[in-house]
């Protein structure tokens, strides 16, 4: 990555995640690899989807978990203690569909008044596609098997299990816009 933004993005969430989170760290390395593939689809919005790919788990640092909700915990970081872009925050708190989990927390109104939905459906998605093809290790899956891999991990009747249930036919529809849109795109130009 050679855009400044990108590796100040990276930089940030290896400090944030490196050491004490490896694990969640491999996943954030894999989301933004698959971000910097598909940013193809997105133009001069491209960069911004590599950034947030790069940051969109930073919240889950111990130092950063303030309400235990890693979409609005990582966002607040972002803008208290960096002043990043609006929009890239914008993006990591609202990623993968995390207002349905704010839901789930009690914390609905909380994000979408601070951080509401950007109005830009392809980079939204994008994002979501970028972060739910990837496994826990940064390696590739399907959707279908992060959903469940997701499921498995914290169980059915758990708050990320209630609301990865709620959220699954929103990300495989994202997902498939994303793939779609991929498959229409050339690889190099």
């Amino acid at each position: 990555m050679s855009d400044p933004v990108d590796e100040w993005a990276m930089q940030v969430a290896e400090a944030e995640l490196g050491k004490l989170l490896p694990r969640r760290w491999a996943h954030t390395r894999g989301v933004a690899g698959r971000a910097a593939e598909a940013s193809r689809i997105l133009g001069r919005d491209a960069g911004l989807l590599v950034a947030a790919a790069a940051l969109h788990d930073v919240g889950y640092a111990p130092r950063l978990a303030v309400t235990g909700f890693h979409p609005l915990d990582g966002a607040r970081f972002l803008r208290d203690e960096h002043g990043a872009d609006e929009r890239l925050v914008r993006l990591v708190a609202n990623h993968s569909f995390a207002l349905l989990e704010a839901e789930e927390r009690g914390l609905k109104d909380e994000l979408a008044t601070e951080f509401p939905l950007l109005g830009d459906p392809l980079l939204v998605d994008a994002l979501v596609y970028c972060d739910m093809t990837t496994t826990p290790d940064g390696g590739r899956t399907t959707a279908e098997e992060r959903v469940a891999e997701i499921l498995g991990r914290y169980g059915d009747d758990s708050v990320v299990g209630r609301f990865i249930r709620r959220a699954a036919p929103e990300i495989f529809a994202a997902v498939g816009r994303v793939e779609a849109k991929l498959a229409t795109q050339p690889r190099w130009g």
